[in-house]
């Protein structure tokens, strides 16, 4: 009998044990800036189901504050959590400046991931030679949003805005003409911003060549200054920067025609104007220009406790389609995971628009 429990109870052990070990419980602190907040909060409920071990603990900082903490925090190797959110334009400083891990290195592996992921996406999370310490999430495609109701009113079409640069300023002109109230942009340095976006030459930067030399006196920055000088002299802008109360007013009340951002900025009037829904509409940029406009990573500090945690989220909101499509519906991301840009969800109408 003493035998036979002893028996049981060694069998016992070896199912318990493993199932213990797996279940162990984990906290993992991702620290995020808003808006990308919201995509990871849509994820948790998916997520825990396969890991009902995991402890998710969010802490939000509005963009600039956010970024600002995450600098400091990777500089002292404390407070950075063990899932950091880095937009694009903060991505080369960070990987640069040594407080991230490289996920080249195992366990991560990354580069066999590579062809996975939209190409620009990927070359903008590898650092000067060659490494790679975050993985793209979202890619956002330059698009230009209009007010179809202010459109509609003034008799100008969408094809009038996007036809040409020419044309683009010539519908301008003829709202204002019609309602000096209207301002065709919020400010003439959108304009610029998104020429000089869209025209970058192969093996060019944005802002430098290959060589690390400034471009800025380039015939591409010309162009954009001079489109933006016309829009700025015929007084077809309203003279207010993004994110200002001003412009979320103009927003709001129809007073800005067009506003050029990138996908994603969907997802965010859903929340800062809601009462517009149903008034907005999006389409191509004008003269068949294509352009990045933002885009978000995911890395890991080299202070976590939890690193194996953390990848395995990573991989769960950049590698898998529920992840990516999950950040789709939450905030309008893009998917830059190749395989779920080519699902259903991605072509289905929006209904803020």
């Amino acid at each position: 009998m003493q035998k036979r429990n002893l028996f049981t109870l060694a069998l016992l052990a070896l199912v318990i044990a493993p199932t213990a070990s797996a279940q162990a419980a984990k906290t993992l602190t991702i620290n995020c800036f808003s808006n990308l907040d919201e995509a990871v909060t849509a994820a948790i409920p998916a997520y825990k189901k396969l890991h009902p071990e995991v402890t998710i603990k969010l802490n939000v900082l509005a963009y600039g504050d956010h970024h600002t903490a995450l600098q400091t925090a990777l500089a002292t190797g404390s407070g950075a959590g063990d899932v950091a959110c880095i937009e694009v334009g903060y991505v080369g400083r960070f990987m640069e400046g040594g407080g991230l891990v490289n996920l080249d290195e195992a366990p991560y592996n990354v580069k066999q991931y590579k062809n996975l992921i939209t190409a620009y996406a990927w070359t903008q999370a590898t650092s000067t030679d060659g490494k790679n310490y975050s993985m793209p999430t979202d890619v956002a495609s330059g698009t230009m949003f209009y007010r179809k109701d202010v459109l509609d009113r003034l008799g100008v079409k969408v094809t009038d805005l996007n036809k040409s640069w020419d044309s683009f300023i010539a519908a301008g002109k003829k709202m204002k003409a019609k309602d000096p109230k209207v301002s065709l942009i919020g400010d003439a340095g959108q304009v610029a911003e998104l020429y000089w976006k869209a025209n970058v030459p192969n093996g060019e930067y944005l802002f430098f060549d290959k060589s690390g030399k400034t471009v800025v006196d380039s015939p591409r920055f010309v162009k954009a200054f001079e489109i933006a000088k016309q829009i700025r002299e015929a007084k077809l802008d309203a003279k207010i920067g993004n994110w200002s109360p001003e412009w979320t007013d103009g927003l709001n009340k129809g007073t800005l025609a067009v506003q050029f951002f990138g996908a994603w900025f969907e997802g965010t009037m859903r929340g800062m104007v809601p009462t517009t829904k149903g008034m907005w509409r999006s389409a191509d940029l004008p003269d068949k220009s294509f352009a990045s406009w933002g885009g978000s990573y995911y890395a890991i500090p080299k202070e976590s406790k939890q690193k194996d945690a953390a990848w395995d989220f990573i991989k769960y909101m950049t590698l898998s389609k529920e992840g990516q499509l999950s950040s789709l519906k939450a905030i309008s991301a893009l998917p830059s995971l190749k395989s779920a840009q080519a699902r259903a969800e991605v072509r289905e109408p929006l209904a803020f628009l």
